[in-house]
């Protein structure tokens, strides 16, 4: 999904890639693994282990988005009619009020508070002129599917979703709105500024066992991928590469 969506810029980054999820794990380690391989050559053998990492990361992921496909049949139907309340909204009247919520569908499940990692997320998170800067569709103009749903984590997104969760129940739609001081700030820019106001719809489900097992495989070999990578390197290869990685991460698109 930060006092900001992420607590620091560097993980703003991860999650868009993300606010995909997100896809936070899989979708940033297909990109650092590009970037990577794209640096200096290391040994036969170094190149050999990478190779084969890479491969065991890509069939994970093959894995991954396959259960992430079957889990989105579940909910996509429903997900995709709550793109109507997708609407323009005043800036100044959510920047003065804080956070606020409307229920758009009472859930029968778990109580989420504002600490809860038990559930994970569907969402479409807007701005005060209409436009979506990110959601869990494949394609929000024309969606077919959704993506794997955003596994929620305490600390982990801007402070304004958590506040806005508080109370809902898992298997519950909300629209939540969030004041630009209580999302990203001066730390981020964001529909058009900083410190813009915004509105997220949030569907709250069950956490599912076996994307979550997935990713956690995923980031497991990615780990192992970067040890293997930077095993292989000179100490000024390594400062090399840690300068074209930090500044490739300040070109992610935080939309995509």
């Amino acid at each position: 999904m930060e006092e900001n969506m992420l607590k620091t810029s560097w993980k703003q980054r991860l999650i868009i890639a993300l606010v995909a999820a997100v896809l936070l794990g899989s979708s940033l380690a297909v990109y650092v693994m590009i970037v990577l391989g794209n640096g200096n050559s290391a040994s036969s053998s170094s190149s050999t282990d990478l190779s084969e990492i890479e491969a065991e990361y890509n069939k994970i992921n093959e894995q991954y988005e396959a259960r992430a496909a079957e889990v989105s049949k579940t909910y996509f139907d429903e997900f995709k009619s709550y793109k109507s309340n997708v609407k323009a909204f005043n800036a100044e009247s959510v920047n003065s009020e804080g956070v606020t919520h409307t229920d758009l569908k009472e859930g029968s499940g778990e109580t989420i508070t504002s600490s809860s990692s038990n559930y994970a997320a569907y969402y479409i998170g807007f701005c005060a002129n209409e436009e979506v800067f990110d959601s869990s569709f494949d394609d929000y103009e024309n969606p077919t599917s959704l993506n794997a749903p955003l596994n929620i984590e305490p600390d982990y997104l801007i402070e304004g979703w958590y506040l806005g969760v508080d109370g809902m129940k898992i298997g519950g739609v909300r629209e939540v709105a969030i004041s630009g001081s209580l999302a990203y700030g001066d730390s981020y820019e964001i529909c058009g500024g900083y410190s813009s106001p915004l509105k997220f719809i949030i569907m709250a489900v069950e956490k599912d066992s076996e994307l979550a097992e997935l990713n956690s495989k995923l980031e497991e070999v990615s780990n192992r991928y970067m040890e293997a990578y930077y095993s292989s390197l000179s100490t000024d290869e390594i400062g090399s590469d840690e300068e074209v990685i930090e500044a490739d991460a300040e070109d992610i698109d935080f939309e995509e």
